[in-house]
C-alpha cells in the first residue's frame, strides 16, 4: 500500500490507509505501507519510508511531498515482494513512483482515489492542481487495474475518462465502537465542562486540519457574525484560529480517534465549510454519534443515502462573508436540545452503512480477481 503520508500527519487520505492496514490484518492479510518520511510511521505492521522533501506543505498548505534519490529503488524493492499494489490518489508523487515500478515488476495496481479538485481562492493553486491531475491523476486512472473511488463526488468528477474496469464506489468506514452517541441522560453540560467549553450557549464544532480548502475563512466570519454561540475547533495546521482573538473560538489541537468522541457528544452540531472534499471521515464520525452535520453543498451528496442526514450549504471560496451567513442560517434550528430519535436515527444508518472491515473485504476481492487476471 502506498500513500503520500503516514497517518501520523493526521490527513484525511492517510487516516484512511490507516484504517485499511489495520483492517487487512484483522482479515489476515498482511500488507507492507510505503509512505514518504515527512511522518513516522506506524509502531505495528511492515512500513518502508521513503525519503522525501516536505517544503511545499510547509509554506502553502499544500500536502504534496516530493520523493528524494532513493525513494523509487525502496518502492521498487518492497513491490517486487508484493502480490498486488494499493495506491491512494494518483495526484501524489509517491504514487506515481509505485506504478512505475508495478509496471516493471508486473504486479497489478488497485487505484483508490479520493478527492477530484480543490477550487483553491489562489489562481496560482488551482492552476497547479488543473495540472497535477492532468499529468498524474488522470494517467494513474487509466493505467490501474481497478480504481475505486470513496465518494460519488470522485466517482462523478471523473466519470468522463475510460477505465478497465468499471469503477467501483466504496464509502470509508467508520468505528462504531469508538464513536457512537453519548449513554441516555448524559449530562451534556457536564461535558463541555470537562472539555474546557461554555455550557450556557450552543456549541458548534469543526474538525479538521486548519489550512483554506477546509473553510476557515467562513469559521472566522461564523464566529464574528454569531457572538453568541461557541465554536470548537480541533484540528491542526498552518491557520492558527486563535490569532482570530475572538473570545467564542475555543481550540482544541491534538485529538484524534476516541478523544474526538466526547467534542462529537457535547456539540450541538457539526459544521464543515470545506471545497474539494471526497467524503470526510469527520461527517461520518459525527453521525456515527448521532450528531447534525452542515457542510458545503457538495459534500452533502458524497453519499446519496446519507442526504437525510446531513445539511448542504453552497460555499463561496471568495465570499466567506455570504457564506457564513448561510452557514448561521441552516445551523440556527439544530441548535437546540437534540431530538433522541434523530440522534438514535443517524447513529443506527451510520451503523449499518460504514464499516472498515466490510471495505477491506471488498478489496481483497477485488486483489483476488485483478492478481488472477494477470
Amino acid at each position: 500500500m502506498v500513500s503520500h503520508y503516514f497517518e501520523s500527519h493526521r490527513g484525511g487520505v492517510e487516516i484512511v490507509a490507516g484504517h485499511l492496514a489495520r483492517a487487512f490484518a484483522r482479515l489476515g492479510h498482511p500488507i507492507t505501507w510505503a509512505a514518504c518520511d515527512s511522518s513516522p510511521p506506524p509502531e505495528r505492521g511492515q512500513s518502508v519510508m521513503l525519503p522525501a522533501n516536505n517544503t511545499l506543505e510547509r509554506l502553502t498548505g499544500l500536502p504534496f511531498p516530493v520523493p528524494l534519490p532513493g525513494a523509487a529503488r525502496r518502492l521498487e524493492a518492497a513491490i517486487r515482494d508484493a502480490d498486488a499494489v494499493l495506491v491512494h490518489d494518483g495526484f501524489y508523487l509517491p504514487c506515481l513512483l509505485a506504478r512505475r515500478a508495478a509496471r516493471r515488476a508486473g504486479k497489478p495496481v488497485v487505484m483508490i482515489q479520493h478527492i477530484g479538485f480543490v477550487p483553491y481562492r489562489s489562481p496560482v493553486l488551482r492552476l497547479a492542481m488543473t495540472l497535477l491531475n492532468r499529468a498524474l491523476t488522470i494517467p494513474a486512472l487509466h493505467a490501474a487495474a481497478q480504481v475505486v473511488f470513496i465518494s460519488d463526488i470522485t466517482r462523478r468528477y471523473f466519470a468522463a475518462l475510460r477505465f478497465r474496469r468499471p469503477p467501483l464506489v466504496l464509502f470509508n468506514g467508520v468505528d462504531t465502537t469508538i464513536f457512537s452517541p453519548a449513554p441516555p441522560g448524559t449530562d451534556r453540560s457536564a461535558l463541555r465542562a470537562a472539555l474546557g467549553l461554555p455550557a450556557d450557549r450552543p456549541m458548534v464544532l469543526f474538525v479538521g486540519r486548519f489550512v483554506e480548502k477546509k473553510g476557515l475563512a467562513h469559521m472566522e466570519q461564523m464566529a464574528r457574525l454569531r457572538p453568541d454561540w461557541s465554536f470548537a475547533l480541533a484540528g491542526w495546521g498552518p491557520i492558527d484560529p486563535s490569532r482570530w482573538q475572538l473570545a467564542n473560538v475555543h481550540v482544541l489541537p491534538g485529538r484524534a480517534g476516541p478523544s474526538l468522541t466526547p467534542l462529537y457528544q457535547a456539540a450541538d452540531a457539526l459544521v464543515l465549510p470545506s471545497v474539494g472534499e471526497g467524503f470526510p471521515l469527520v461527517v461520518q464520525e459525527a453521525l456515527a454519534c448521532g450528531l447534525a452535520v452542515v457542510c458545503g453543498s457538495d459534500t452533502a451528496t458524497a453519499d446519496p443515502a446519507a442526504a437525510p442526514f446531513i445539511a448542504g450549504v453552497a460555499v463561496q471560496p471568495e465570499n466567506p462573508r455570504a457564506t457564513a451567513e448561510r452557514f448561521a442560517a441552516a445551523l440556527t434550528p439544530l441548535l437546540d436540545t437534540p431530538n433522541p430519535s434523530e440522534v438514535a436515527a443517524r447513529a443506527a444508518f451510520a451503523r449499518a452503512r460504514y464499516d472498515w472491515d466490510a471495505m477491506a473485504g471488498e478489496l481483497v476481492s477485488v486483489f483476488a480477481s485483478v492478481t488472477a487476471a494477470r
